[in-house]
């Protein structure tokens, strides 16, 4: 028996504020349920991918936020990333569960959030509501936030960990 894959668009690589306000106006003459996730997602495991098939099944479409490479170094260090932005775009786009990609230049998408004002906010069960970047932004405007669970044992951060020590 052969999966079920939904059908999907094109998938945009976005950089511009200009290429993100386009997108959301078209989503939204389209009334398409705006999900929005955020994250760096260097070496893609098997965590993110069951926390992008989560955040999907919010809504019609999924935006991921992802870092650039100048605010990963920023953020974990000078070592980081280990893939260069256009290679975590190209993989992270092509997740079945990955609409869009937006790749942004700031420290937190809060940025990227004004301007999409997505109808889902979601990050992992390492954040609480209070220390969402965004949430008030989305929540003023009747939309939710929501914080999915995260696989236990998998992160980044540790497989690096784990392939420099063997």
């Amino acid at each position: 028996m052969r999966p079920h894959y939904r059908e999907r668009a094109p998938i945009m690589i976005i950089t511009s504020d200009v290429e993100i306000e386009q997108l959301r106006a078209l989503l939204r003459v389209e009334t398409q349920r705006i999900v929005f996730t955020n994250g760096v997602f260097d070496i893609v495991h098997a965590g993110h991918v069951m926390y992008l098939e989560a955040a999907r099944a919010m809504g019609d479409v999924l935006i991921l936020g992802l870092n650039d490479d100048d605010s990963v170094r920023r953020l974990k260090g000078s070592d980081r990333p280990v893939n260069v932005q256009v290679d975590r775009a190209t993989v992270v786009a092509g997740l079945r569960s990955v609409d869009h990609v937006v790749i942004f230049s700031e420290d937190t998408p809060l940025r990227v959030i004004g301007l999409l004002v997505p109808d889902v906010l979601v990050k992992g069960g390492d954040y609480t509501r209070a220390s969402i970047v965004g949430a008030d932004i989305v929540e003023a405007a009747g939309g939710s936030v929501v914080t999915i669970p995260l696989l236990e044992g998998r992160s980044t951060t540790s497989l690096i960990t784990r392939v420099r020590t063997v």
